[in-house]
């Protein structure tokens, strides 16, 4: 992409049990076949607080998605740049058409703060009474595999080596 040329926006969504969950314009700032990585601003309403971060107006996602991984991850850093850290999804591998991408959301989730120390598991519940084991057993042990490599690869420090490249 020269300097010269506008940035390509593509439309992200993100479906959960077959219906969109929320859809948002994002920059995109790469697309190797395998990984797409995109840039947006916060899309939710307002401020999210999760306890652990508050994602809110201003702070903005660099979002990497793969179309070989069972995941994608989400840096997340204030509107100054400081960094938040990393929200990671477990989701169906992406698939990009020709209205942009789209991720299915398979509840599991995984939390890393910026500086590495806190490595949270998230939504297993929720994955729990999804009802997924049954419907789908082999994307339900794929999401489960995803969630223990994500978090292997933030409690070895691993998770910004997969992020390199973009």
């Amino acid at each position: 992409m020269s300097g010269s040329s506008a940035p390509e926006v593509m439309r992200v969504r993100l479906v959960k049990g077959g219906r969109e969950k929320i859809s948002y314009p994002a920059e995109l700032l790469g697309d190797d076949g395998t990984r797409v990585v995109v840039r947006a601003a916060w899309a939710g309403s307002g401020v999210r607080d999760f306890g652990f971060v508050r994602f809110e107006p201003g702070d903005v996602f660099t979002e990497h998605y793969w179309r070989d991984r069972w995941f994608s991850v989400k840096e997340v850093r204030a509107g100054d740049g400081a960094l938040k850290g990393w929200y990671c999804d477990v989701t169906r591998p992406v698939v990009r058409d020709a209205q942009g991408l789209v991720s299915d959301d398979l509840d599991l989730d995984l939390w890393v703060s910026g500086d590495g120390t806190e490595v949270i598991r998230l939504d297993e519940d929720e994955f729990a009474a999804s009802g997924l084991r049954e419907r789908d057993p082999g994307a339900a042990g794929a999401a489960v595999r995803a969630l223990d490599e994500l978090e292997a690869l933030a409690r070895g420090g691993g998770l910004a080596g997969l992020l390199r490249g973009v």
